[in-house]
């Protein structure tokens, strides 16, 4: 066994993106986990970019994530406007990059316009409905926003309560929330 192996695993989040209603929304939760010990219970691992026209979260390791949106930043400055273009080129970085192919993170991201779920396997994936979810307690939190969609919540009350399941089931996962949202583009 290598050395690595016997260290604690990091959990790291759960993270939900619900677009509905002319809103996209998405929350995250606020634990970290470290094996079995909880070592932060209000990280904030969800944010704006892109002067707040683009909201984000990520799962994994921190300092992996926050270096993924820092690169993110910067593409979004490159391709003003462009979340896709900025988003495809970013995951093609991170797939070729040696620094970057070792970034262990997943990142769920939206504008106005569009939802992608990006990963260090070169993925920029769009959501058939208008739900995804990334992390420990990810399918949890997905289930659950599946199950509450098509009903008469909105949004932000579709990720909350959501997120709450997640919480109740998953030990990763805890109620500690940031949420953050924009107006979508009108349905066409």
């Amino acid at each position: 066994m290598a050395e690595h192996d016997a260290l604690p695993k990091m959990h790291a989040t759960t993270i939900l993106m619900v677009r509905k209603g002319g809103r996209v929304v998405i929350g995250g939760d606020g634990q970290v986990s470290l094996g079995q010990t909880i070592v932060k219970g209000n990280a904030r691992k969800v944010r704006r970019l892109a002067k707040g026209q683009v909201i984000g979260g990520f799962a994994g390791a921190t300092a992996d994530a926050f270096t993924l949106f820092e690169r993110l930043e910067a593409k979004l400055e490159q391709y003003p406007g462009q979340l896709t273009r900025a988003c495809v080129e970013l995951t093609k970085d991170w797939r070729t990059d040696r620094y970057l192919r070792r970034l262990e993170a997943m990142m769920l991201v939206a504008d106005k316009e569009v939802s992608l779920l990006l990963s260090g396997a070169g993925d920029v994936l769009e959501p058939e409905t208008g739900v995804m979810a990334i992390g420990s307690g990810g399918n949890y939190a997905l289930a659950a926003a599946r199950a509450l969609e098509d009903g008469e919540h909105d949004a932000e009350t579709i990720v909350r309560k959501a997120m709450k399941i997640a919480a109740d089931i998953c030990v990763y996962t805890n109620g500690s929330l940031v949420i953050e949202s924009l107006d979508a583009a009108a349905a066409t």
